[in-house]
């Protein structure tokens, strides 16, 4: 057996929540004596990313890996304030000669592991940073030239065909330090408002799992003909698993690949990383158009608040925007609908509509979200920035019968339901 090379190490769990196929979580079992699995609530990025919706299943996949480190032997470290002033704090107080953190892309985790990196050096310790945010890490696949692709296609190609690394077994047992005290996760009540969205789905690592063999079993062998068909709700539902990282996106393709109906499904897989390796190589997306528009947008509140209860008078629209309310989730085919809506008929700014999303949505991802709004509002990498989407149109293709509007809008045909304004095509 190899010697460690660490008395001990800090995992510092980010967006990565989970024991199995945890490169950072591994690396430290077999190269340290001693680990440390860390997590820091951090108040300040609570405030500018914690949406009630997504606190809510952050504590539940919280609470299910300190279940699952306490299974191996371990306990999940909790310590709350800044994340770089705890790290460190844990760091020297277990003796620990390294921290592994995993990779991740946004403006904010850039800046997080350059700080860190210069904090723990000043006392010899070495940061490593591992992939287990994306399939292909961010950087591994670009045009001669460039750091990033800017168009889906040929980065599909090159994604298809670039090594990937092995999936992981969970650790067979964790060794803490002698004298760390753990902490306790705060109640809900403690952390956050209640949820807004009636109908969240269980946070976590073992209800990721079980969500993810029931759809390699029971789903993905009809995805490419049921995708789009909103009243089946024939999607895997795994965004915000693989958002909190409680199951992991390489794992997911690796199991996925060689199954019937895969390719397909995989390709979506492919377009999350194509928004990761976006955002890691031009961090300003988030806010900034990749493609300048040329007009400008329309400032109407009233259309913006009617858009956001779902009281627009255009039935897809609106089912769409309640299903986000009531679960904090909407089928991606109503996504792309709402969008296009908001962008390309009432000619709002699809920053707005990004934040709404961002508010609400349990797989609220900056990467993914804001590349999505960006590609469906024409200032992206869609190759048609032009394209409008009729939400008439959309309905009679993919819910004919009006069972999803149904679903989330039953008041449609009363005298409740408002009268669309005359904007929409």
């Amino acid at each position: 057996m190899t010697k460690p090379s660490h008395r001990a190490a800090v995992v510092l769990f980010t967006r990565d929540l989970r024991v199995h196929d945890h490169p950072a979580l591994t690396a430290a079992v077999e190269r340290a004596e001693r680990v440390v699995p860390l997590f820091v609530l951090d108040d300040a990025v609570l405030a500018r990313f914690g949406a009630p919706n997504r606190l809510a299943f952050l504590l539940d996949a919280l609470h299910d890996l300190d279940s699952s480190l306490r299974r191996l032997g371990g306990r999940l470290v909790v310590r709350r304030g800044n994340v770089l002033a705890e790290t460190f704090r844990v760091a020297v107080e277990a003796g620990a000669d390294a921290v592994f953190v995993s990779e991740d892309v946004s403006a904010y985790a850039q800046e997080r592991e350059r700080r860190l990196r210069r904090a723990l050096a000043g006392s010899r310790i070495e940061l490593e940073v591992f992939s287990g945010i994306t399939v292909v890490p961010p950087g591994d696949v670009a045009p001669a030239g460039r750091d990033h692709f800017q168009v889906f296609t040929p980065y599909w190609r090159r994604w298809q065909e670039h090594p990937r690394r092995d999936i992981l077994p969970e650790p067979t047992a964790i060794r803490l330090p002698a004298g760390i005290e753990p902490g306790s996760l705060p109640g809900a009540s403690e952390l956050v408002a209640a949820p807004t969205a009636q109908e969240l789905p269980a946070g976590g690592e073992t209800a990721g799992r079980r969500r993810l063999e029931t759809w390699l079993d029971d789903g993905l062998a009809d995805y490419a003909e049921r995708a789009d068909d909103l009243a089946a709700d024939a999607t895997s539902r795994l965004s915000p698993y693989l958002h909190f990282g409680c199951v992991s996106a390489g794992e997911v393709v690796a199991r996925a690949l060689g199954r019937e109906g895969a390719e397909p499904f995989v390709r979506q897989l492919c377009w999350r990383d194509f928004n990761h390796q976006l955002l890691a190589g031009r961090p300003d997306t988030a806010t900034n158009d990749v493609r300048p528009r040329a007009a400008g947008w329309r400032e109407d509140e009233e259309g913006l608040e009617a858009w956001r209860q779902g009281r627009t008078g255009y039935p897809l629209v609106d089912a769409g925007m309640r299903q986000l309310l009531r679960e904090g989730f909407m089928h991606n085919r109503a996504r792309l609908v709402v969008g296009s809506f908001l962008t390309k008929h009432l000619g709002i700014d699809w920053r707005r509509g990004a934040e709404h999303f961002f508010e609400h949505l349990v797989d609220g991802d900056i990467a993914n979200n804001t590349g999505n709004w960006q590609w469906v509002a024409g200032t992206g990498v869609d190759t048609r920035p032009n394209r409008r989407l009729s939400p008439f149109r959309q309905a009679e293709r993919f819910d004919p019968e009006g069972i999803y509007v149904r679903r989330y809008v039953q008041e449609i045909g009363t005298p409740e339901y408002p009268e669309p304004p005359a904007v929409a095509a």
